[in-house]
């Protein structure tokens, strides 16, 4: 019997438990800790379940609480906070062992034409088929099998080695801000779903953001670890997440143990369709 080929829309699949209940599972982002950018992307879903079909997600503002883990479901509870004529409002609790382990506020509103539109340009760099796709995780780590389903290509070296952290260290040199670009995709044909798009945008956004803020201490003594506090995202217009994006990222911050980056989501186009904002413990041991 041939075993069916993996597919990414089953890491955001939720079994509906009852009316805005809803359960899933995760896989790892660290040892036996959930990947925080698909306990969002769940909730984004288990949110999206209970608004009407002709409402489109355009931001969301999430709080990661405690880690979660990989051997027992997430329960996701929705709450309908607002019905309203052009935006609709709902708050999930992702829930583990009877502890609320992520917490999130979304946004949605019917479409409609624009008054008014401007918008950031691209920065110039290299086009995703003259860099090489990024395997470092994977091969050091197989059980990571679900990022196969992703790929993310660097535009200044291997993501987190010593290319990055020069590149970035010279990008940084007028403002002080370490940066980095990726070109990001899920690479298989998603449905044409808008929900399921944002929903791996998210989970995408998730895979680099934090460590933009600890590149300009890589390589310093000690071990630094990530954890995420919270998370937030914009979109600003429609975008296929199977399309290859530009994330364009910089740090502006990093104090008390916490760091902050930015990140804006280009199409090849040169259309910014998405923005995120993240802010990581950072934690030396």
């Amino acid at each position: 019997m041939t075993e069916r080929k993996p597919d990414f829309a089953d890491l955001l699949m939720l079994e509906s438990v009852d009316r805005d209940i809803f359960r899933g599972l995760c896989h790892d982002g660290a040892p036996m800790r959930a990947f925080g950018g698909q306990v969002a992307a769940q909730a984004q879903v288990a949110a999206g379940r209970t608004v009407e079909p002709d409402r489109r997600m355009h931001s969301l503002h999430g709080y990661f609480l405690r880690p979660g883990r990989t051997d027992a479901p997430i329960v996701y509870l929705v709450e309908r906070i607002r019905d309203g004529r052009s935006f609709t409002t709902r708050r999930v609790s992702a829930v583990q062992d009877g502890e609320t382990i992520f917490s999130m506020s979304a946004s949605f509103q019917r479409p409609r034409e624009a008054d008014e539109t401007h918008r950031l340009r691209a920065p110039d760099v290299p086009g995703p088929e003259t860099l090489p796709r990024w395997w470092g995780p994977i091969e050091e780590a197989p059980e990571y099998r679900p990022f196969l389903l992703i790929d993310v290509r660097s535009t200044t070296g291997p993501l987190g080695g010593a290319e990055a952290r020069q590149a970035a260290a010279a990008a940084g040199s007028v403002d002080g801000m370490p940066r980095q670009s990726v070109w990001v995709r899920v690479d298989q044909v998603l449905p044409d779903d808008p929900l399921l798009h944002v929903c791996a945008l998210t989970y995408l956004s998730d895979l680099t953001l934090a460590s933009t803020a600890r590149l300009p201490y890589n390589g310093l003594p000690g071990r630094l670890d990530i954890v995420s506090l919270d998370h937030v995202m914009w979109f600003h217009r429609p975008f296929r997440a199977d399309d290859w994006l530009l994330f364009a990222q910089d740090s502006p911050s990093a104090d008390s143990g916490r760091g902050l980056s930015r990140g804006m989501f280009f199409t090849r186009d040169g259309l910014l369709v998405a923005s995120a904002i993240q802010e990581a413990g950072l934690f030396r041991r």
